[in-house]
């Protein structure tokens, strides 16, 4: 077995850690004034592009990074050191753009990926959200069309996005309800941004609540075919958990490093921090977290690269990301109030980083599926398949 990083993601990960230093300089300004002007934006646009890591999850020929599941892990690792999520300035089209007509990808995913235009992904309501089946959002059939009615929270980078990716149900001629995905203009007739919460962190884009009221579409305006949301949503998720569990252990690395930093020059009772007991086991304990999360991340991002693409391997990499995101982000929230705890009162001040990462990946417990839904979908699939799958290695065919 080799586990060092092949010359390919030994340079991606030197890439991605150019591009981050470069970025990094915008933090403070985005923690100041709660995000960037679109003069900032546009030089971080241009820095993406010089780096060649726009879309990276996007096929080469369509303009992408072109890069492996494995590849985009490492990348990710080293962008989740931005505070701010910054890293999201660094775009990745939704991945079920994938699923895009030709006449959709020309006209959305393409711009998308040269970063000229940008997509938000708008899942949950009120009443449903880390289980999307519980949506109320209705399309109704409406001649060659569809008729769009509901409400959507927590739209990420809602306020930057062109275009909305919605999910919607279906009324079929039995009267039920088929989950759809639907691409809409954001300033299309009946679209309404309602409302733009303040949240806990301080993100680079904003997180706004939509109406939609007697929106119609075309029926070109379906993404991937009329019933296959679900599909879509579980795989744009089981991928996004993944990401997250590597952009989470990138930000827990650059908070222990600070606060290894921080406790080697800060002297109290005549000796520096780090000569202490008490803190030393702090900064064992998160060697602990961010190594095993980042070996268990990368050897998962390794084995989607290397799935056979069979309904159980969907499904247990569905159940495997799930481990990824909910161990990772968990640890790394451990690590940030470590850190933070290292520096004492200025670990509560929002000039430093570490206090701006501890603040921010709080949210990584909360979205893409709650640490409580990853727990159920592991167990899920210990009910369903067996403990083998979830703890072995996978084994060469």
């Amino acid at each position: 077995m080799e586990f060092a990083l092949t010359p390919r993601l030994a340079e991606l990960k030197r890439r991605a850690a150019g591009l981050a230093e470069k970025i990094t300089p915008y933090e403070d300004a985005c923690e100041a004034d709660n995000g960037l002007p679109p003069e900032a934006l546009a030089a971080i646009r241009e820095e993406v592009l010089a780096s060649g890591l726009q879309a990276i999850n996007m096929p080469a020929e369509w303009g992408g990074a072109g890069l492996s599941v494995l590849e985009q892990a490492v990348v990710q690792d080293e962008l989740g050191k931005l505070t701010n999520a910054l890293w999201d300035t660094v775009w990745r089209p939704a991945n079920c753009l994938r699923a895009a007509t030709p006449e959709q990808r020309e006209r959305y995913l393409l711009p998308g990926i040269q970063g000229r235009c940008r997509d938000a992904v708008a899942i949950t309501e009120a009443d449903a959200g880390s289980d999307p089946s519980g949506i109320a959002t209705t399309a109704e059939p409406d001649g060659d069309g569809y008729v769009i009615n509901g409400e959507k929270w927590f739209v990420t980078v809602g306020d930057a996005a062109d275009f909305l990716i919605v999910l919607a149900n279906v009324r079929t001629a039995a009267g039920e309800g088929a989950p759809t995905l639907f691409i809409i203009d954001k300033d299309h007739p009946g679209v309404t941004l309602k409302r733009t919460p303040r949240y806990t962190h301080t993100f680079v884009y904003e997180h706004p609540e939509f109406v939609f009221e007697d929106v119609r579409v075309g029926a070109d305006a379906v993404l991937g075919g009329v019933g296959q949301g679900y599909e879509l949503t579980r795989d744009w998720f089981t991928e996004e958990r993944l990401m997250i569990g590597a952009r989470t252990i990138g930000a827990a690395e650059r908070a222990l490093s600070l606060a290894t930093e921080w406790a080697r020059g800060r002297t109290q009772g005549g000796e520096p921090l780090i000569n202490r007991q008490l803190i030393q086991g702090m900064l064992a304990d998160s060697v602990v977290d961010i190594a095993t999360n980042r070996a268990l991340t990368h050897q998962v991002a390794w084995e989607f690269d290397q799935a056979d693409g069979s309904e159980r391997g969907r499904k247990l990499l569905h159940a495997k990301a799930a481990t990824v995101k909910l161990a990772a982000s968990e640890a790394s929230n451990r690590v940030a109030d470590r850190a933070q705890q290292i520096f004492g009162g200025r670990g509560y001040m929002r000039d430093y980083p570490v206090e701006r990462i501890w603040r921010e990946l709080r949210v990584d417990r909360i979205w893409e599926g709650t640490s409580e839904i990853q727990r159920l979908v592991i167990a899920n699939e210990i009910d369903k398949r067996g403990l083998p799958g979830l703890l072995s290695f996978r084994t060469e065919a």
